[in-house]
């Protein structure tokens, strides 16, 4: 990476560091690019080098979130492990809980969006699992349904778990995942 990429990248860091901070701070809706060029510490041309305005920053959030998420998922496999599992949903956990994108997301309507750009990917990564499965008792359809409603049952507890501005530990609410996702879907994809 030559010194010119080097900058591009710490630029860009920057920026959707400082949009994250500012979703703690003020509606998302308000946040403008004088506010993140501020909190950033950067220029007007430095923002606009990078992001065409604000929602292609947001749409950049999203990515980055989602391609987070995904690198979780990818090194994810439970073989049945009860410890291993519960990791993985605590890394989800904290994850969400650090993010204040994605708790922002889960907590109201304007996640529509995003979770349907994720529903996407998801799907891509479950088909290219389904075609690896070697296990061919659970049909390749079955398999996929099975993942999407891990996926939707996980949204689902992370949402209320951001609603209720995450007042129960981490660690309880992965292993209500870890339950749900052993006894409950496991099972059946085996």
């Amino acid at each position: 990476m030559n010194e010119f990429d080097e900058r591009y990248s710490t630029a860009e860091d920057a920026i959707i560091d400082a949009f994250f901070i500012l979703i703690k701070e003020k509606d998302f809706e308000k946040i403008t690019v004088a506010d993140v060029i501020k909190k950033a510490g950067i220029v007007r041309s430095t923002f606009y080098n990078h992001y065409e305005n604000i929602p292609a920053l947001v749409n950049a959030a999203e990515d980055k979130t989602i391609n987070d998420i995904f690198h979780m998922m990818e090194s994810f496999h439970s073989d049945n492990n009860r410890d291993l599992c519960k990791s993985y949903f605590l890394a989800i956990c904290n994850y969400t809980k650090k993010n204040p994108f994605l708790s922002s997301l889960l907590e109201s309507a304007r996640g529509d969006g995003f979770f349907e750009k994720a529903m996407t990917m998801f799907h891509q990564y479950v088909t290219q699992m389904t075609d690896i499965q070697t296990n061919k008792k659970v049909s390749k359809e079955k398999y996929s349904f099975m993942i999407a409603g891990i996926i939707g049952s996980t949204i689902g507890v992370l949402h209320k778990w951001t609603a209720e501005d995450f007042e129960s530990p981490a660690e309880n609410i992965a292993d209500i995942l870890t339950t749900i996702f052993l006894n409950g879907i496991l099972p059946f994809m085996i």
